[in-house]
């Protein structure tokens, strides 16, 4: 790792690259791989060209570009020339893009060909660059600003689950005291190979899967297009990475696809004395899936089902939590692949004092907050909601309600603001029911929310559900055209037999789909206490709209009762 003199990101290229030199720093999958020393050469001819067209320090640059080496090259050429980073996350759409730049008052902006058609609505006195142009150091001497630790690094927007994006300040400080902190969970080495399939919008990505790697001499590798199956299993083959990333959607899809149901299948695994080992062979199998190289795969950004966690902790799988907010840069408690514990983020980060407030006297829960040298600054142009965020004694309120054990282990209940309040006064928490709905084999996702009936799921079924069900009812169509062809002239007969048959079809199709939600609704309830019980379990017909995090945004499904309507709050 290299050793920082003034504890900012804009000297970080040139020192890596004096350490590193011609050892590999960025690369696309099978594509070009820049050195770092590249990536300093690249960086500051960026950052001349900014300074050169105009650009002073703190004035705001947006990035906006699918995740590759220039797009990290860019964000250091912007910091470099002692300006502020925009990075705006590719899924918004132009009218959410264009507010973005709007307040955040970005003079220009960095974007890649196949996401400049979303800018179409900014002023003609933004100026706009293609993130691929290459711009070389300049033959002219250019004047660099002096950049302190506790200048602003970067504007992180991010939507959330309350469809109001908030500008989140972040300091170079609060982004290396953070990835410097994180020795403590993992060292990267050298030799680490890196395969990045978040955002590097999203500060998850950014600084425990960028910035770490930057300042250790590690290899990141880029993918092309989205990571679904078909592109992520070939680059897992071609890479073999060593570290990743993920949101724990990424693993509960592999766990529940492939894994639960080969497991489920063997006569074996119903052993007591066999299952451990049949785990352990799972577990092998899995890391060969990845490369056969893994040795942290880090999971964050929602919590990992529960029944997914305990498979990988069995299967000896090196996965690593970690728990933070867009507001801490982000990593503010979590723990390596040695040190997991089930439901437990882990302690605090070397460095981030927690606290719980008000702790409730019997359970102990409450609401978490911290303190330390990642906290953000506050929100770009809102001091009202930034005074909202802080105690009165200086500590950042997570929103999140949560516990220690007695070991200093955090473990984390829901959000203050989704938790539901029982009848007689129970703290009920939404994402502990769903984590037990998504266990259902025949549930691809669900909700839960409070309605006039009491507390209901909103299931998503899998794909292979819903087409068993769709050809019930088509079944019967067809057993309806075979026999409306049979009865020839008897037309009024053979309507009213047609009618009935595809009535008796879809009435079939609609009994097996109740009896499929009612299934669910009563093993759910037979692993939660009476309070916390849901009272009916509705078919959800489309997947939820979810954040670029893939968090669903549960304000657009419901309200609790007697809220009244109005802006949610924040869910990060």
């Amino acid at each position: 790792m290299i050793t920082l003199k003034h504890f900012t990101m804009s000297e970080v290229p040139e020192l890596s690259a004096a350490k590193f030199g011609t050892r590999p720093a960025l690369s696309m999958v099978a594509g070009a791989v820049f050195s770092f020393r590249d990536v300093e050469r690249i960086s500051r001819g960026i950052a001349e060209f900014l300074i050169i067209q105009g650009i002073r320090k703190g004035d705001r640059v947006a990035l906006l570009a699918e995740n590759s080496p220039q797009w990290v090259m860019t964000w250091l050429g912007i910091v470099r020339a002692g300006a502020i980073v925009v990075p705006i996350l590719t899924d918004f759409i132009p009218s959410q893009i264009c507010n973005i730049i709007e307040h955040a008052e970005a003079y220009t902006v960095f974007v890649s060909d196949k996401l400049r058609g979303k800018l179409v609505d900014l002023p003609a006195s933004i100026a706009i660059h293609d993130i691929r142009e290459p711009h070389s150091p300049s033959d002219t001497a250019v004047s660099f600003p002096e950049i302190g630790p506790d200048d602003l690094a970067m504007i992180v927007y991010t939507s959330g689950t309350t469809g109001l994006s908030k500008g989140v300040m972040l300091t170079h400080r609060n982004i290396l005291s953070n990835a410097t902190a994180c020795k403590t969970i993992i060292t990267l080495r050298r030799t680490d190979r890196l395969l990045s399939i978040l955002p590097l919008a999203h500060t998850y990505e950014f600084t425990i899967g960028t910035v770490i790697a930057l300042i250790s001499g590690s290899h990141i590798h880029y993918l092309d297009r989205p990571p679904s199956a078909t592109v992520l299993v070939p680059a897992l083959q071609v890479v073999k990475p060593t570290i990743m990333l993920s949101v724990p959607l990424v693993i509960e899809k592999i766990y529940r696809s492939s894994i639960k149901p080969t497991l489920d299948g063997m006569k074996l695994y119903q052993s007591a004395v066999f299952k451990p080992l049949i785990i352990l062979f799972a577990g092998i199998k899995l890391k060969k899936t990845f490369g056969g190289h893994m040795r942290f795969f880090g999971v964050g950004g929602a919590p990992l089902a529960a029944d997914v966690e305990e498979f990988l902790k069995k299967a000896h799988f090196p996965y690593a939590i970690g728990y933070g907010l867009t507001e801490t840069a982000p990593l503010i408690a979590g723990c390596g692949p040695r040190t997991t514990f089930l439901r437990s983020t882990g302690p605090a980060l070397k460095g981030v004092q927690l606290r719980i407030a008000d702790p409730h006297p019997d359970t102990h829960e409450g609401e978490i907050q911290a303190k330390g040298p990642n906290i953000y600054k506050g929100y770009w142009r809102d001091e009202a909601r930034t005074k909202e965020t802080f105690t009165g004694d200086g500590w950042f309120r997570t929103g999140d309600l949560g516990y220690f054990d007695a070991k200093g282990r955090l473990f984390i209940r829901g959000r203050s603001k989704t938790m539901i309040l029982g009848a007689s006064g129970e703290n009920i928490y939404p994402e502990e029911i769903e984590s037990i709905l998504n266990q259902a084999p025949e549930v691809a996702e669900s909700l839960v929310v409070e309605d006039e009936e009491g507390l209901t799921a909103l299931v998503y079924l899998k794909s292979e559900v819903i087409e068993n069900l769709e050809a019930r009812i088509q079944d019967g169509i067809d057993a309806a055209g075979d026999l409306s062809s049979r009865v020839g002239q008897a037309i009024a007969n053979a309507e009213k037999s047609v009618a009935g048959t595809v009535s008796h079809a879809v009435s079939d199709a609609e009994k097996a789909a109740e009896n499929i939600l009612e299934r669910i609704r009563r093993e759910t309830n037979s692993k939660l206490a009476g309070f916390s019980r849901i009272q009916k379990v509705k078919f959800h017909p489309e997947p939820f709209e979810k954040t670029p995090t893939q968090k669903i945004k549960r304000f657009l499904y419901g309200k609790k009762k007697g809220e009244n309507s109005g802006m949610p709050p924040q869910q990060t």
